[in-house]
This record gives structure tokens, C-alpha cells and sequence, in this order.
């Protein structure tokens, strides 16, 4: 599996829609699913644009990254 999608050569990231199926991976610019094989299965229907856009608006508002950078520990193995 390429993370890259064959028609745009834009990254994909990975959905799972259920435990026992394998992931799907939607690209990023065009909305396209594909498989682990890299054959495209469907695009994104605007109800799952939505729910998509829902998700990471409520991660946004309900998340507080306060800017700080983490400190590695010295010493632990």
C-alpha cells in the first residue's frame, strides 16, 4: 500500500470503519477511498465529509495544546 494516491499524488491516511475489515485509506485532495491492494473503492459522500469536518472541529474546540515543548529525560533507561 502506497500512502500516496495514484491520481493526485497527495497523502492518504488510514479509516477504519469496522474491527474486522481492514482499513480503508482516504486521500486528502481528491476524497478518495482505496484499499490495501491500491485499487480505489469510492469517494467520500457528503455526509461522511461532514461527520469528517464534525470530528475535527469538536477535537479543535475541546483540545489545549499549550505550546510547550516536552523535556526528554536524561538517565532512564
Amino acid at each position: 500500500m502506497t500512502l500516496f494516491c495514484k491520481q493526485c499524488n497527495e497523502r492518504r491516511l488510514p479509516i477504519v470503519f469496522a474491527k474486522d475489515k481492514a482499513p480503508l485509506w482516504i486521500c486528502n485532495k481528491c476524497g478518495n477511498f482505496a484499499d490495501g491492494e491500491d485499487v480505489i473503492i469510492r469517494e467520500v459522500t457528503k455526509e461522511e465529509k461532514e461527520e469528517i469536518e464534525k470530528k475535527l472541529e469538536d477535537f479543535n474546540n475541546n483540545t489545549t495544546l499549550t505550546g510547550e515543548k516536552l523535556k526528554r529525560r536524561k538517565g532512564v533507561n
